[in-house]
């Protein structure tokens, strides 16, 4: 309850605050200058008139050219709108996870290509997250061992997890019961996040009721646990995102707990070792594993933080507030087979690509995530 309290004012301080530039805050470690430029601009505006982006909680690039966004529905403005607005409500003083009384759930699902031109728009999947209070999706993965490319969306409110086609047109198995959190095989808890180990298995962390991660067969079929509430070795108190990476380690990002706790597989498929725990973060949100090292985002301030798998810190960089291209947090990140990366924004309500500068040092960019070969 007390951390529950301090992540409200870590919240509160963040969204209320005067917008300026961050202090170094709780950044340690070598702490330098972005590796990279923000397309200005880069997510093209298709809302009807009067509405906006929601918050852009999900992103996840399956190729340069197709980027998947899941986003809590889209938010009423305020009229008269400025002639010269620029699409999204933060840019108005809207903040989309605070403004729930202008939420809507229409357009939570789509897919815009490399220049941020919407591609698709799965409309059809709005009625999953219709009745809800928010916050709705939080997440949208697809497995790279999988050769159907399914897209996996989380939706934390409903407690579920719906597993769609690659085009969008079925919903091929919807994980959990509506409305229902529960701790057993088949139910889950507001849960957060999946990932996917190279044999096959489903990572599902849930999440923000049940502080565990569930282990799933590749049909989605209950095998195992592991985790559990609490402040040891192995515990969580809010686990956020999850990642794996070579040598079977597993990443299990803990929110409220302000740490990584680190797994291994075993010979066993229902077991794992623990590993590590890796403290002193604010309010960490998602992360990416490449092939030797861990890129996370945190809060307080925001950044980007760059670690090895022995829990070194090797680089971080700030992440300015100041608009046209600031964020309040990098919610969610991805990183496509360009090497260019995309940063969901769930408080200004909106989606950037970043670039490489030119000339830039290449151990300091986030490679895409690992997979097994």
């Amino acid at each position: 309850m007390q951390k529950d309290k301090l992540i409200i004012l870590i919240l509160a301080g963040l969204l209320t605050g005067p917008v300026m530039s961050q202090s170094n805050g709780n950044a340690r470690g070598p702490i330098g200058e972005s590796p990279y430029n923000v397309i200005s601009g880069w997510h093209d505006p298709f809302a009807e008139p009067g509405f906006a982006f929601g918050g852009n909680s999900g992103v996840f690039a399956e190729s340069p050219d197709r980027i998947f966004i899941a986003q809590r529905g889209e938010t009423v403005l305020p009229f008269p709108i400025p002639e010269d607005f620029g699409g999204f409500a933060g840019e108005l003083g809207i903040n989309t996870l605070q403004a729930t009384t202008r939420r809507t759930w229409q357009n939570c699902l789509y897919t815009v290509n490399g220049d941020g031109e919407l591609l698709e728009l799965w409309d059809q999947w709005d009625y999953l997250c219709e009745g809800s209070a928010g916050p709705g999706p939080h997440r949208i993965r697809i497995s790279p061992y999988d050769p159907e490319r399914r897209v996996w969306v989380i939706n934390e409110t409903f407690s579920q997890i719906y597993v769609f086609s690659n085009d969008g047109s079925e919903l091929l198995l919807t994980l959990g019961e509506k409305n229902v959190s529960a701790s057993d095989e088949t139910h889950f808890g507001r849960p957060q996040d999946v990932a996917f180990l190279p044999d096959g298995r489903i990572l599902v962390a849930d999440g923000l009721d049940n502080h565990r991660i569930v282990i799933l067969d590749s049909e989605a079929n209950y095998i195992s646990e592991f985790g559990g509430f609490g402040e040891g070795p192995g515990q969580f108190n809010g686990i956020h995102a999850i990642a794996v990476g070579p040598d079977g380690l597993i990443f299990g990002l803990d929110r409220a707990g302000g740490r990584i706790n680190v797994f291994r597989t075993t010979d066993d498929p229902a077991e794992m070792e623990f590993v590590d725990v890796w403290d002193g973060f604010t309010l960490p949100l998602d992360l990416i594993v490449n092939d030797d090292s861990i890129w996370l985002t945190d809060l307080g301030p925001l950044r980007f933080i760059n670690m090895d798998f022995e829990g070194n810190y090797l680089y971080t960089w700030l992440v300015p507030r100041e608009l046209p291209d600031g964020y309040i947090e990098v919610h969610t990140i991805s990183v496509d087979s360009d090497g260019d990366l995309y940063g969901g924004d769930n408080q200004y309500g909106r989606s950037q690509k970043f670039v490489a500068k030119p000339g830039v040092d290449q151990d300091l960019l986030i490679d895409p995530p690992w997979v097994a070969p």
